[in-house]
């Protein structure tokens, strides 16, 4: 898997017309929703070439096959070939779904990422994975790809909504806890609504391409990044569908790694004292609602489906320590519910 360069920008539209300069596409096309089209769109056209504009509707529920034909069709209709190129202008929704598009669209074409929020430019801007939600089932169709670049601009956070800010601040946690307890320390001091996140969202960006770079296709190393996302996915999917209850993914992402820093107590030696510190922590910043015990067992049948699953056992990335991770921990369903009433239990 090709590299690509990942830059973090004081001067998006520069940054852009630098990398634009050198380049010879047949077709530009700009992928946005009705919130970048709004808000993060102006801030690049006066420096954007002849284009075409491809707007879908923001939120993880239209990440969907029906959206990728649309988005398809548009191109055909456009006449796009594959010397064309696709920007991703917008969260982890628009670089996932239009980076999927690119890559199998007349098998492929280039694709640019200018990551809008918080939580699009730390983590899914990095790293390859591309893909889109099925019936249900987050990220369940997809293929590992690069872009040509990533621009990263920090200044696009003045448009964002609390809540997003603090969806993205979860896989910054993320970070600290399974693979630098440094940062952890310099990350509980924050405080997400007024920061400057240059040097954060630098240091987050480090250490996610490094786990990448060493383990591009997810095979060791890599799966230490999903601490947290194996009970936080199933709880994300279930209340997706769910009128006012739905969660963003770092609100799910928050939940997932009490959870599993619970797991973590139990099987591979995290502390009692590491394990009140995350948990009072991430309880402080996301303040969550209990979660009914009646909807456990079906929220924890939906890791059944989780992709790092191996012959039907759920395999978890738990942490030994802060800052230290271990992997394809098996874990069945009934310590997965102990894990959910001790976040209940813990919510009060």
């Amino acid at each position: 898997m090709k590299n690509h360069n990942t830059e973090v920008t004081t001067d998006i539209q520069k940054s852009l017309s630098t990398f634009l300069a050198n380049k010879q596409y047949s077709k530009i096309a700009i992928l946005v929703d009705e919130n970048t089209e709004e808000h993060c769109l102006p801030k690049l056209i006066d420096c954007l070439p002849d284009h075409y504009l491809i707007t879908i509707r923001s939120g993880e529920e239209n990440k969907n096959l029906s959206t990728c034909e649309d988005i398809w069709m548009a191109l055909t209709e456009a006449g796009f070939d594959r010397k064309g190129l696709m920007i991703n202008l917008g969260g982890g929704v628009i670089g996932d779904m239009g980076g999927f598009v690119a890559s199998t669209y007349k098998r492929g074409f280039e694709f640019l990422n200018i990551p809008t929020t918080l939580l699009s430019q730390v983590d899914a801007s990095v790293g390859g994975k591309l893909g889109i939600d099925f019936h249900g089932f987050k990220n369940h169709i997809g293929i590992f790809n690069e872009p040509q670049n990533v621009l990263i601009y920090t200044g696009f956070y003045q448009t964002l909504p609390q809540e997003e800010i603090r969806s993205g601040f979860g896989e910054v946690i993320k970070h600290g806890l399974i693979y630098d307890a440094a940062y952890w320390e310099q990350v509980k001091t924050i405080n997400p609504y007024d920061q400057d996140w240059t040097d954060i969202v630098a240091h987050s960006i480090a250490i996610k391409k490094k786990v990448v770079t060493d383990d591009p296709f997810e095979s060791g190393l890599r799966k230490i990044l999903n601490y947290g996302h194996t009970i936080g996915h199933a709880i994300e999917s279930y209340f997706l569908e769910i009128p006012g209850q739905r969660l963003l993914h770092g609100e799910a992402i928050a939940l997932g790694m009490i959870c599993e820093a619970f797991l973590s107590h139990k099987f591979t030696g995290l502390s009692s004292q590491a394990l009140e510190e995350i948990t009072n922590y991430l309880i402080h910043v996301y303040n969550p609602v209990k979660i009914d015990p009646q909807l456990f067992e079906v929220i924890l049948g939906l890791t059944l489906q989780d992709k790092k699953n191996e012959g039907g056992v759920v395999q978890f990335s738990l942490l030994k320590e802060i800052g230290t991770c271990a992997i394809n921990i098996p874990i069945g369903i009934p310590d997965m519910i102990d894990s959910m009433f001790y976040l209940n239990e813990k919510i009060g």
